[in-house]
């Protein structure tokens, strides 16, 4: 293979900016500095390219990639920011640059992003700000709005109730099996220095609510959700193995990026086919094994990506990886810290310095939106893996393949129905604030219903494990703001 075009990541930095000073494009610079140091030093000079993963904390700010190269006294042909800060963000864009790279088109890339949520609430002087929240608001259709609906916290929720029912799973055993998953996350982290939280967890202190693990959406706490208030910043340079060879950068601290692959499922949550499965994630992760020629037991190590539980649950069964081994290089989304859109630029970071470190080859898996956008790549440091030109990622004809049909949504159902998946929201004091059933109608669609927060006996049946909720049959009344009601049938 050509070595010029034989795509390498050389650098790669990492900054926690815990006094809460400096904004996006500041953690940004300071990240690519660091990675650029990390690789011996004179490649932010070098840059052709410069991608950025979009930010939400200083959304005024708009594309930063032009500013960011003047800050960085780097003049690439090509500025770049994504249209949104999706979780799978990082993991594309690497798969973009290698395929520039391996194309002849680039010499040297680089990739960042970073999120200053804790800068952005000082500066309002607020106590906290819900980002994440009012960004997912713009664009959630009024329906959906109208029953809570609106931030990952209320959708994931509806994927682990629906996935443990179809798992076979009691609540407890899905708690299980997700506190466990977590407690290693914080651990992985406890020994990560670019880590944002430091402190190893019991899966009892994961699953049990407390003054310091509230419940933030059933079955969630705060201890299994994304931590979005960080002050974090990470990048990474991509080159060819002709041009690291040329700047000195010693062979065991080059990583070659093998083929990646990626799909979506459609943007309207409601237009899934079902809550069980997502066929983008399931065939990203098989495409990227495929692609590369490798098995799971090729692998020492994975980032599953972990906003939310389901997620890596759903992930490591599609490939096999065993519940007992690590799904992190970084430390998930709680204890690594979750930057909105640029956590998969961390593992990137703490992937390559694993791979340094002595493993040979890892897979890493980005999503984003609400299980809408799956990326998955393979980074090591033998070179069978590594890519020998320009290679098509898009595995969305598989995806479309293996998805079943979406049904059709009833805005205005009353009567009988069956529950598909259902959560509870929860207030900063622990009560119940309301509830949301997902619901299917004896001819199929898909309608939602609304739980009053004091309904005690609704709430009480969906949250106590006592029996599976999912299945369930109930009615839908009108109440008098509107909203449909779940009553049991």
């Amino acid at each position: 293979m050509d070595a010029a075009r034989m795509p390498v990541i050389v650098g790669v930095g990492q900054v926690n900016d815990r006094a809460s000073e400096l904004d996006p494009m500041e953690l940004m610079a300071a990240a690519l500095r660091v990675a650029d140091e990390d690789a011996g030093g004179g490649w932010l000079a070098q840059l052709d390219a410069l991608s950025v993963v979009a930010q939400i904390s200083f959304p005024e700010t708009g594309d930063l990639s032009k500013p960011l190269a003047a800050l960085l006294g780097a003049s690439p042909r090509l500025c770049e920011q994504t249209r949104y800060p999706m979780g799978d963000s990082p993991v594309l864009l690497l798969d973009e640059a290698a395929n520039r790279i391996a194309a002849g088109e680039c010499a040297v890339a680089a990739i960042v992003g970073g999120e200053a949520l804790r800068t952005a609430a000082l500066r309002a002087k607020v106590k906290s700000i819900d980002a994440v929240r009012s960004s997912a608001a713009k664009a959630t259709r009024p329906y959906r709005q109208r029953y809570g609906l609106v931030a990952p916290t209320d959708i994931y929720p509806l994927y682990e109730n629906a996935c443990r029912a179809a798992w076979g799973q009691s609540l407890s055993e899905g708690q299980a099996e997700s506190a466990d998953i977590w407690s290693a996350f914080s651990m992985v982290a406890a020994n990560n220095p670019g880590a944002w939280l430091q402190r190893p967890v019991t899966p009892h202190e994961v699953a049990t609510v407390s003054a310091d693990n509230r419940p933030i959406a059933f079955p969630y706490t705060k201890l299994m959700v994304a931590n979005s208030s960080v002050n974090q910043g990470a990048g990474f340079i991509v080159t060819s193995l002709a041009r690291a060879r040329e700047m000195g950068v010693a062979a065991d601290r080059i990583i070659y990026v093998g083929r990646g692959a990626g799909a979506r499922e459609p943007g309207e949550v409601l237009a899934r086919d079902t809550y069980t499965h997502s066929a983008s994630m399931e065939a990203t992760l098989r495409g990227a094994l495929a692609f590369n020629g490798a098995r799971v037991d090729d692998l020492d190590a994975v980032e599953l990506y972990s906003c939310f539980p389901c997620v890596p649950k759903m992930a490591r069964r599609i490939i096999g990886w065993p519940a007992d081994r690590p799904m992190s290089v970084v430390g998930g989304l709680t204890f690594g810290g979750g930057p909105v859109g640029n956590y998969m630029s961390h593992a990137v970071g703490a992937m390559t310095n694993t791979l340094r470190a002595g493993a040979t080859t890892g897979l890493l898996f980005g999503n984003g939106g609400y299980a809408t956008t799956s990326h998955a790549i393979l980074l090591s440091r033998d070179d069978r893996f590594a890519r020998g030109g320009p290679q098509a990622f898009s595995v969305q004809a598989e995806a479309d393949a293996s998805r079943g049909p979406a049904p059709p949504v009833n805005e205005t159902h009353e009567g009988a129905a069956t529950i598909e998946s259902y959560t509870v929201f929860y207030g900063r004091d622990g009560q119940p604030g309301s509830g949301v059933v997902v619901a299917r109608t004896p001819a199929g669609e898909r309608t939602l219903a609304h739980v009053p927060g004091d309904d005690g006996d609704v709430i009480g049946f969906l949250t106590s494990g006592a029996v599976e909720p999912v299945g369930a049959a109930g009615l839908l009344r009108a109440g008098e703001d509107g909203l449909m009601r779940w009553r049991a049938g």
